[in-house]
């Protein structure tokens, strides 16, 4: 029950994972991105936070290199055979546990890629990684390797991401319907979580985001919780979560009478969403999505309210973000191509008047329109 797919799904994942090593001509792959793990083999844990490493070789062997604490993690929840586990004691340099093993693994003078670009990896650990290195292998970054195989989902991930979405819709319900004049935000918060952990999910990769009155421009969460008050405005960005798999959405929702600036971001924001929805098709760019976004917040005298992104692929993610790659920003060359999950998200803030509007919600790409995998139509919410 720990492992989440078959072992043909497994299988499949690797031969794409060996065309790609074997274009780049790597020797193995030393792999730090939890997500990566995840995907490969199973292997759930947050044991990310300490040292570990996944080596694949071209030969399709793979040896995970980690912490005591995580051998009964990997043996329960992967198709990982081969485990080595390096001692927590002063002065620790798992490090070399790594390169003595990648030595057993006859990888002396190899071409290995390196995920760098992941909370897995930190700098202290990146640098005495590339110590073990030096004079050993030719290592050389292969950080989007992986995230670019993964940004296209199989069917049985897209099983999984609609069910992120029901239990998204869910949170959905529970939080806009707890919303109102008096309501506290910490009520609301433990609805919607609640709600997708009652519903069978996951806790999500990174925290619920909520923002009330001037808060709500900061689209980011912090500590501290409010009353909400006769008058006011409610932001939400959150996520049903999986089997690790996300489904984003995001709303705004008015609290008594609105104000007009409220009605016309609205209007304009679903004139975004409206146009992205219309370039999200294969043939286009990340950065033509992007674009499409802009250019209405441009027409209707908005440019300097958006933000510089306006949604990303999302996945299996683990902690500190539900965000992956590709992202949609300006002259991103990334494709859109069928079976990508992707969150689109408009976010108008006016910081002079503190007023705050948007819509976000989560899209499976087609050889055509992409589907909207929340049940949701975005509507201007008035509580």
């Amino acid at each position: 029950m720990a492992i989440h797919f078959e072992r043909e799904e497994f299988d499949a994942r690797m031969d794409r994972l060996q065309a790609a090593m074997a274009e780049r001509k790597l020797d193995a792959m030393l792999l730090f991105s939890q997500e990566s793990m995840y995907w490969l083999t199973g292997y759930d844990s947050f044991g990310f936070v300490f040292f570990q490493c996944l080596i694949v070789s071209k030969e399709r062997r793979m040896a995970l290199v980690t912490r005591s604490a995580d051998l009964r993690q990997a043996r329960a929840t992967s198709i990982i055979e081969e485990i080595i586990v390096w001692a927590d004691r002063a002065d620790a340099n798992p490090t070399k546990a790594l390169k003595d093993h990648l030595f057993e693994m006859d990888l002396l003078g190899a071409r290995i890629g390196v995920e760098y670009d992941t909370p897995g990896l930190n700098a202290k650990n990146g640098r005495d990684l590339d110590d073990q290195l030096t004079s050993f292998a030719a290592a050389e970054d292969a950080s989007q390797l992986i995230p670019r195989l993964r940004s296209v989902k199989s069917a049985a991930e897209i099983a999984y991401v609609r069910e992120s979405a029901r239990l998204g819709d869910a949170a959905w319900h529970a939080g806009v319907d707890r919303a109102g004049p008096g309501a506290d935000e910490g009520h609301i918060l433990a609805a919607m979580q609640s709600a997708v952990l009652a519903g069978g999910g996951d806790y999500p990769a990174n925290e619920f985001i909520i923002g009330s009155d001037r808060d709500a421009v900061l689209v980011r969460s912090h500590t501290g919780r409010r009353i909400l008050s006769a008058n006011d405005q409610l932001m939400l960005e959150f996520a049903g979560a999986y089997r690790r798999y996300h489904a984003a959405l995001m709303e705004t929702v008015v609290i008594g009478t609105p104000r007009a600036r409220h009605r016309e971001m609205f209007d304009v924001a679903k004139a975004q969403l409206d146009a992205v929805v219309g370039t999200m098709r294969p043939g286009h760019t990340f950065g033509d999505v992007f674009d499409a976004h802009a250019r209405v917040a441009q027409e209707h005298g908005m440019n300097s309210w958006k933000l510089n992104a306006c949604g990303y692929s999302l996945g299996a993610s683990f902690q500190p973000s539900w965000m992956e790659w590709p992202m949609f920003y300006h002259a991103n060359p990334a494709e859109i191509v069928p079976d990508m999950v992707l969150f689109a998200h408009m976010v108008l803030l006016d910081s002079e008047t503190q007023t705050a509007m948007a819509i976000g919600r989560t899209f499976l790409t087609t050889e055509g329109e992409p589907e909207m995998l929340s049940a949701i139509a975005p509507a201007f919410l008035t509580r």
